[in-house]
């Protein structure tokens, strides 16, 4: 692998669709004028960002990684020695059954098949090593403990530079995180310079670190309560904020405070950039902030507060040219949009344009270029685009590239994003000529998909990270939520015969709880063998399994019924959700997802000889069951969007019920049929013509033959005449010679009409051949058209009604 450049993959060659032997090579020092990682979702964009990050990890430029959905998870899942029992806890067992495999059988395949994709780019045991040694990686949790807990209180801290001299610049981070702050108590879409509330605390803030005094949460609402100043600008503190509305907004702020949810908010490692990047023993510290456990809200929230602390780091710095820190955001949709003013796009616009003189290199990364701040994409120096969805994705791109970049031929950049393959991008960097194609390499870590944040203290294990507190569920539960369920309470847990397959510290019971009265109750049937739910739950092969342990839930399942006449289209989508912890009041469904259970898979009792976990509190309450139904509808309403397959060239539509395959037969079907009908077209349009034409052939066929038999018979009245001549001559009988050449006359003239006719019929007969190379041409053209159109294929969007959507399942579910 290159010494100094990023290795990303091999330069493509669009003529021959395959990739060369030539490595595409990236400059990391191009990296602080940004970089933007576009594609739609299976375009391989993961796969580059997590190369991208496995080539700083082995130059050893430390990073700050925002993980909104647990993809980048995967970081921690480099195995040098290929075995196949390092891969198989991250597999799930249900691609196993599916694929008619045992878990040790696909972990065989996948690590015999890691290894070979590896090869193919040259990366061996050797190289493996080398990134597995070459820095920390580690996944802090915001408001978890399950990883690294972040203390998000130290944000409050009075900052080590003097104020007078760094007011501006503090301003804007007080600005960022009052912002923040009060986004997550529900006052959105503030802005700083009329919103009295937001005016109040930045003022508080900035009274307190001017003096060099620090803040926690708890001092910061008594002294909104109860400011340290009389006056605001011209007008006295309570004509501004009378004490009664200081008092409401202390309120919220201390509900935040009171919270439960809160106090993992608390404790941990406090947002120092500077002692983040480097481990003790020296090592660049590569740093996942894991946030797909927390509601819209918070992530909003934690975001702003860390690109705030890297911007104040930042600016205490001194410039460089090269690569300092490396700050990778995994999907930026939402906190850089093109309208709207969220609490991090201020900061995130600002580090985008002063980030370069520091060293600091953004790369973000969206399946949604149109949900971008359009400046945002015109301070990216390097674009790396895969395949896209729709055409509006593509145009904002484009004029995104004119604006950052001033490329010229941007009707090429135009048709070599629509040829796209899947793993393709097309890399346009400032610091180059021109773009250029390039497939990416086969990534070291493992991609085994979303990872679940029960599973993080396993992956930190992986990188020498204990757990400060509790143990780790099984990395076995589950891939994504969306393959399996919560990865808590996914799999079978029985009771050992000397201890419990996953202790988790509850008192257990073999007396059903009581659940609420109204309140429905299911028992979800087992769904894995014994020893698959041992392998599961991590427990010694030969564990005897005494009873089945049920631990309680909410279970919530829909029907959402589509219908369109348009695509005529009448179908039906499940939704199901397994809730088995209620950690604040924003329920995340998309983290709870679960598979749907048909009427007769669900039981009324539980298996024989079983225990119960206890009711929680937040079960026993009846009353919040009508809200989180409300809640649950509301988000498959939001979310019940059906992919439709459509070719709208050949008016082919399909549902999700209908297979790839039997779609493309459909579209093959719909392209034969409208093939036939031009043919058909073209057709009668020739055999007009070329019955005219065989007409006239057939009419000069027969002048032909007419003409021929004049010739024979003219020939052998000349040869007759000739003869009889001859005779006479030597019977002494005199005859005329006129008579002669009179028949010799004729008979030249009969032959010279034959050849004129000859050339006139093979004139003819060449005017048909070029017709008829013509209508095959023709034939030939429509033919390859419609061959053409069946590759035209898109998804459209399809989006249910709430007056569709039936909920069919909604209570406590007890779950083995």
């Amino acid at each position: 692998m290159d010494p100094k450049n990023f290795f990303l993959g091999r330069i493509y060659d669009p003529a021959q669709h395959k990739a060369t032997d030539q490595p595409m090579l990236y400059d990391p020092s191009n990296l602080t004028t940004h970089a933007i990682i576009t594609g739609m979702t299976g375009s391989g964009k993961t796969g580059l960002g997590i190369g991208m990050l496995e080539e700083a990890a082995l130059k050893g430029i430390p990073a700050i990684i925002i993980d909104p959905k647990g993809d980048l998870t995967n970081l921690l899942l480099h195995f040098p020695e290929f075995n196949p029992s390092d891969f198989q806890p991250w597999l799930d067992p249900e691609a196993a059954r599916r694929e008619g495999k045992t878990l040790e059988q696909l972990a065989a395949d996948t690590a015999a098949n890691w290894k070979q994709g590896l090869e193919g780019y040259g990366i061996g045991r050797d190289e493996m090593l080398a990134l597995k040694n070459s820095a920390q990686f580690t996944i802090y949790t915001p408001g978890s403990t399950s990883g690294v807990a972040v203390n998000v209180l130290s944000s409050f801290a009075a900052p080590d530079v003097p104020w007078d001299e760094n007011r501006e610049t503090l301003r804007e981070k007080i600005s960022s995180i009052v912002t923040a702050l009060l986004g997550l108590i529900g006052l959105t879409d503030l802005d700083p310079l009329r919103s009295r509330e937001h005016i109040l605390v930045s003022n508080v803030i900035e009274n307190a670190w001017s003096e060099g005094r620090s803040l926690d949460l708890t001092s910061l609402i008594l002294e909104v309560q109860k400011p340290p100043f009389d006056r605001l600008g011209a007008f006295p503190l309570d004509s501004f904020f009378p004490e009664k509305a200081r008092f409401e907004l202390a309120m919220l702020l201390n509900n935040f405070l009171a919270s439960p949810s809160f106090e993992s908010w608390r404790d941990g490692v406090s947002l120092d950039i500077g002692a983040l990047q480097t481990a003790r023993d020296g090592k660049p510290c590569h740093n996942i902030f894991y946030l797909a456990h927390l509601s819209e809200g918070e992530r909003m929230f934690f975001v702003t507060l860390l690109f705030a602390a890297i911007e104040s780091w930042m600016r205490a710095q001194r410039g460089t040219s090269g690569l300092r820190l490396m700050v990778y955001f995994d999907e930026i949709m939402g906190y850089l949009p093109p309208v709207a003013n969220p609490p991090s796009r201020t900061v995130m616009l600002r580090m985008l344009k002063q980030a370069r003189a520091f060293g600091v290199g953004i790369v973000l990364s969206t399946q949604n270029p149109v949900d971008v701040d359009y400046k945002a994409l015109s301070n990216a120096g390097t674009w790396l685009i895969g395949r896209l969805q729709t055409e509006q994705d593509k145009n904002r791109l484009l004029d995104g590239l004119r604006s950052a970049s001033g490329a010229s031929d941007i009707d090429a950049i135009d048709r070599q994003i629509s040829a796209l393959d899947k793993r393709v991008f097309l890399m346009n960097n400032i610091n180059k000529s021109g773009p250029q194609l390039f497939t990416t390499r086969w990534a070291m870590n493992y991609l085994a998909g979303p990872l679940m944040r029960s599973q993080i203290p396993a992956l930190n294990r992986l990188g020498g990270i204990e757990p400060a507190a509790r143990t780790a569920a099984s990395p076995s539960t589950g891939t994504t939520a969306a393959a399996g369920a919560p990865a808590s309470v996914k799999t079978p847990t029985p009771a050992a015969a000397s201890a419990p397959l996953s202790p988790r510290g509850e008192t257990l019971t073999t007396s059903r709880p009581v659940v609420p009265s109204g309140v429905a109750e299911f028992f979800l049937p087992l769904d894995l063998s014994t020893n698959e739910a041992i392998q599961a739950a991590r427990q010694p092969t030969g564990t005897q399994v005494k009873s089945v342990v049920y631990r309680p839930a909410l279970l919530a399942q829909a029907e959402a019924r589509y219908v369109n006449t348009r695509y005529r289209l009448d179908s039906a989508r499940k939704f199901a959700c397994v809730l088995d912890a209620l950690e604040s009041m924003n329920v995340e469904w998309d983290q709870f997802t679960w598979r749907p259970y048909k009427t007769d898979e669900v039981n009324d009792d539980p298996r024989p000889q079983a225990s119960f976990a206890p009711l929680p509190g937040w079960l026993s309450d009846a009353k919040r069951f009508n809200g989180l139904q409300r809640d649950f509808e509301e988000w498959v309403f939001r979310n019940g969007t059906l992919k439709v397959r459509a070719n709208e060239t050949l008016k082919v539509y399909a549902g999700p019920e209908v297979s790839t395959a039997d779609f493309r037969k459909l579209c093959s079907d719909a392209a034969r049929d409208a093939m036939r009908t031009d043919q058909e077209k073209i057709g009668l349009a020739y055999d007009k013509k070329m019955d005219v034409l065989n007409e006239k052939v057939r009419k000069q066929t027969n002048k032909v033959e007419e003409l021929q038999r004049e010739v024979s018979q003219r020939t052998a009245e000349e040869v007759g005449k000739g003869l009889e001549t001859l005779v006479g001559l030597f019977g002494g009988r005199k005859r005329s010679l006129s008579g002669n050449l009179s028949k010799r006359r004729m008979t030249a003239g009969a032959k010279a009409d034959l050849d004129t006719a000859r050339e006139d019929l093979d004139a003819l007969k060449k005017q048909f051949n070029e017709l008829t190379e013509q209508r095959e041409k023709e034939e030939k053209a429509v033919e390859e058209k419609w061959a053409r159109m069946v590759d035209d294929e898109s998804e459209v969007p399809l989006n249910t009604t709430k007056s569709n959507i039936y909920t069919d399942l909604f209570g406590v579910a007890w779950v083995p």
